[in-house]
């Protein structure tokens, strides 16, 4: 007993000392992770919404319109991008979604360009999620006193405090009417000051609600990283409609900027543990029955035609329709093919040009001879006969020299053609990459073959025959100046220095007396 007794103050200090090591490692794992910082259990479960969505290419339909969405105004749908506004006066423009959305967290991804001539633009363009369609307005081409939320990226500076291009978060119950003279900064739930115009790539936003907390991130546009994305602002405790429509909107005053968006990408999100409904809930019986009639008649027509197609071409009946197109392997084959039969057509036509230069270089060697051979034999004047054969001589190494280097070529203009000859023989057998790394290489040899024959061409582009033939004629004898012409043109100088001279020393002493 008196053992047990002494034993107790000992294990409670060693129960204090492990409590306390423990607190501290737990406070110093708490330290460690960033305030704010999600952590694993606490993300969210993501599912695309394509009836929300919208992304190129063949964004629009043939008659103008985006599936699932509505425009309004001045908007023009293409293929890769919705312009908001063009780049004139006083436009406005809007996109809106057809169906309401039924989800209470959800992120929207949106990639736009802001682009225009001047040093400033206007108006800007505005992102919303509100419960009702704002189809026309004076805000950012959208309606006012709206019931939801809008991410305004203002460019014009209304206030004149300097504080544009911003990036603005304005909430709205629909009764609130927008503070267009101070750029609603006095209404402003959150902003932060982002330039977004005129950048070389496209700018990205990504608006995050989720547990009533309001996240935008932006990404400036200033590389290709698409998740280069930097906090912009944060509105905490905000409540939003859990149904609504998504919406974006732009406009022009006096000044203009192209508004186009490449893409609008819609996330649902679900809470961790929560089963997130199934694809098939959210559609509507009747349209479900709607898609399903519809498939079903394409079906019998794509059926009726291919019976049309197998009468009017009997010779191929039987045989699958995917034999008819061109593989990608085949297409990848053909296109070696082309590249190997332009480089061989290209190779014979220097090939051709390369013999008529040596032909011609013979030619003037053949000339060079001769001239050397008649000066050996008529040769007047010993100096004469000696400057000449020198002459003559550094012209016929320089013309043996050319020779020399026109022979090389051609020797590599044959090496090129069984090069490809060979290519030709195991295209089939190469792999694609071995393929294109064999072509580059004959491309660089024909691009060193061309910049040598240019440069011969240019070297030779005067006839050096006629150059050659002519030997260099003796001077005349220059007449020697006389000793009396001599003293007087230096007379006649010394005289002209010193009355220019004192003319000079007179117009400075004439000029000091204003002074």
């Amino acid at each position: 007993m008196a053992v047990s007794i002494a034993q107790r103050p000992a294990a409670n200090t060693r129960l204090l000392i492990l409590t306390f090591l423990t607190t501290l490692i737990f406070h110093h794992s708490l330290a460690d992770v960033p305030a704010g910082a999600p952590t694993t259990e606490e993300l969210p479960h993501r599912r695309f919404e394509y009836k929300y969505s919208f992304k190129g290419p063949h964004l629009s339909q043939k008659d103008g319109g985006i599936p699932f969405w509505i425009h309004t105004g001045n908007t023009i749908p293409s293929a890769d991008q919705v312009r908001i506004t063009p780049s004139l006066r006083s436009q406005k423009g809007s996109v809106w979604t057809k169906n309401k959305v039924n989800f209470e967290h959800w992120e929207a991804k949106v990639t736009f360009r802001v682009s225009g001539r001047g040093r400033m633009g206007a108006d800007g363009l505005a992102m919303w999620f509100t419960t009702e369609q704002g189809l026309d307005g004076p805000v950012y081409g959208a309606a006012d006193q709206w019931n939801g939320v809008g991410v305004f990226f203002d460019t014009f500076d209304n206030d004149g405090k300097k504080n544009n291009p911003a990036i603005v978060v304005v909430g709205n119950n629909g009764k609130l009417v927008y503070d267009h003279h101070n750029d609603g900064t006095t209404q402003a739930l959150g902003t932060c000051l982002r330039d977004f115009r005129n950048k070389p790539y496209p700018v990205r936003a990504k608006i995050t609600y989720y547990k009533k907390t309001l996240t935008v991130m932006f990404n400036a546009g200033f590389t290709p990283d698409k998740e280069d994305y930097e906090l912009c602002t944060k509105v905490d405790n905000m409540v939003l409609p859990t149904e609504g429509f998504f919406g974006v909107s732009a406009a022009t005053g006096g000044l203009a900027d192209d508004h186009d968006v490449l893409s609008f990408l819609t996330f649902s999100l679900t809470e961790p543990g929560q089963q997130p409904p199934p694809p098939e809930s959210e559609i509507p019986k009747e349209e479900k029955d709607k898609y399903q009639e519809e498939f079903q008649n394409f079906q019998q027509e794509l059926d009726k035609k291919k019976e049309e197609f197998q009468k009017e071409h009997p010779d191929i009946q039987g045989e699958p329709i995917e034999d008819i197109y061109e593989t990608v392997n085949d297409q990848e084959i053909r296109q070696v093919f082309e590249g190997q039969n332009r480089i061989h057509l290209e190779i014979k036509q220097l090939h051709r040009q390369l013999a008529m230069i040596l032909d011609e270089q013979r030619r003037y060697v053949s000339v060079i001879t001769d001239e050397v051979a008649k000066k050996g034999t008529n040769a007047e004047s010993g100096q004469l006969d000696t400057v000449g054969q020198q002459q003559l001589g550094s012209v016929l190494a320089t013309q043996q020299e050319v020779l020399k280097n026109l022979n090389e070529l051609r020797n590599s203009f044959y090496e090129s053609l069984k090069q490809i000859g060979s290519a030709q023989g195991n295209a089939g057998a190469l792999g694609t990459y071995e393929t294109i790394q064999h072509f580059n290489e004959i491309k660089e040899h024909l691009h060193t073959v061309k910049r040598d024959v240019e440069h011969l061409v240019q070297r030779n582009a005067q006839n050096p025959a006629e150059k050659t033939v002519k030997c260099p004629e003796v001077p005349p004898m220059p007449s020697c100046l006389s000793t009396v012409h001599f003293t007087i043109f230096i007379i006649v100088q010394s005289v002209l220095f010193f009355c220019y001279i004192m003319y000079k020393s007179q117009q400075e002493a004439a000029a000091k007396k204003f002074f």
